[in-house]
């Protein structure tokens, strides 16, 4: 007997909207098409449709050290609330993810705590660029994080010596962090007390360019992978756009969704993040990388905080915002908005990621991948409330509006996990595994 089948609706396999049923045997797809078996559970998808696991390769969910704010546990449970099926957690945490007892702590941690599947960064610090070689094979780890601008901790690398050396000694993606932190420093004098406006003026586009060409010459000049993650400004969307194949970007939701001044007139700290929303230009920039194929993922880089913290007069509120649970409705909102179609979605949140990361048997729906499915309407409106948000922070950016596209059923390792906006079963996920050909 099948363990479950999702029938009448229709699936996105091989760039198109087909009608098959999917069945699924032991957390793998076993069967495509039209299925007469019997199975322990029936999932009628009519009128919905079924998409790969969709993944969110940056998140922060601030174990250990900041659990008030977040866990793995709470985090997951966001992820699974918005059809997100696996996730990229980072390291800035307390202590970082920064050497290997750290990172199996990580996954000690993450063992039958998470909803949705897993994978963790290693922190790249200054001082432990010798270990970066040897960390093709480690378990449960996406890549290397290299924050150039703008950390806690010791996971600053800020001198060119020291990124020069995490690029030589580098044996997986190096996803980057990009702001220089030499004209932070200097641009400081600019911060205006009290006024949220002046961030992105304090963290300047110069800042975010001048980092991005310096990753970019160091990364080639090693013949390495670097991701960029959260791209902000037209000059690197010009910039990055001429140099494809071993370095990739990111962009966030937020920056595809709101912009300055209005964001900053609305939300004040709660829209302040790093690198931060900018002007209308900037946005305009960005969605022209989509609609060219330019960029590579979509990535939420949920960075949760307390509102008690983000209620502090600017500069001392702290940067970030939740993003995990609504990446997908407000994507799909997109989609609907005829903004990007809904192939170019599946590449940058399924496809693109499984194949610069190197994820194995996920981000497509084949016979013998793993059953990690999301099912959408793309017809249902929902309005994100605070209430809703399964993240501790109990709040979004995105409150109080409406986004035409929702998940509603996310299925991790062939289980239901989440349907119809509710938490389902026992957290099950496992670290996600990777190619180290």
């Amino acid at each position: 007997m099948l363990d479950l089948i999702i029938k009448n609706g229709q699936c996105y396999i091989n760039g198109k909207l087909e009608d098959n049923d999917i069945a699924v045997k032991d957390g793998k797809i076993l069967k495509i098409g039209q299925i007469s078996e019997e199975a322990k559970e029936v999932y009628d998808a009519k009128n919905k449709i079924t998409l790969p696991g969709c993944i969110d390769t940056q998140t922060h969910f601030r174990e250990p050290g900041s659990t008030d704010t977040e866990d793995l546990h709470s985090g997951s449970r966001a992820a699974v609330a918005g059809g997100i099926t696996a996730v990229f957690e980072m390291p800035n945490t307390n202590p970082p993810t920064s050497n290997l007892k750290e990172f199996q702590r990580k996954l000690d941690l993450a063992k039958n705590r998470m909803y949705c599947n897993y994978a963790f960064y290693f922190g790249a610090t200054a001082g432990n660029v010798s270990q970066l070689a040897e960390l093709k094979n480690l378990e449960g780890c996406c890549g290397i994080k290299l924050f150039v601008g703008s950390s806690t901790g010791n996971l600053l690398v800020a001198l060119e010596e020291d990124i020069d050396k995490v690029f030589q000694n580098s044996s997986k993606v190096v996803a980057v962090h990009s702001e220089d932190e030499e004209i932070l420093n200097k641009n400081k004098k600019l911060i205006k007390n009290g006024d949220v406006h002046s961030h992105p003026i304090w963290r300047s586009e110069e800042c975010a360019i001048s980092s991005t060409r310096r990753i970019v010459r160091l990364a080639k000049k090693y013949n390495k992978k670097a991701h960029v993650l959260h791209i902000t400004t037209k000059q690197e969307v010009d910039f990055l756009s001429q140099h494809k194949g071993n370095i990739t970007f990111e962009i966030t939701p937020q920056h595809l969704t709101i912009y300055a001044p209005d964001c900053y007139n609305k939300l004040g700290t709660y829209a302040q993040m790093n690198p931060p929303i900018r002007d209308k230009s900037h946005y305009d920039r960005l969605w022209y990388a989509i609609r060219n194929n330019y960029n590579d993922t979509i990535g939420s880089d949920h960075a949760p905080h307390l509102k008690i913290n983000k209620d502090k007069k600017y500069p001392n509120s702290p940067s970030g915002m939740p993003g995990v649970q609504t990446l997908l409705p407000v994507m799909l909102d997109h989609v609907n908005n005829k903004r990007l179609q809904l192939q170019q979605l599946m590449k940058l949140i399924c496809e693109n990621p499984v194949q610069i990361f190197g994820i194995q048997n996920k981000g497509y729906i084949k016979k013998g991948y793993d059953a990690d499915l999301t099912i959408v309407d793309l017809n249902k409106e929902i309005e994100i409330k605070n209430e809703n948000i399964q993240s501790k922070c109990g709040w979004s950016p995105f409150h109080g509006q409406k986004f035409k596209g929702c998940p509603i059923a996310t299925i991790v390792n062939g289980k239901i996990k989440m349907k119809n906006g509710e938490i389902l079963g026992d957290p099950e996920g496992k670290p996600l595994t990777f190619d180290i050909t």
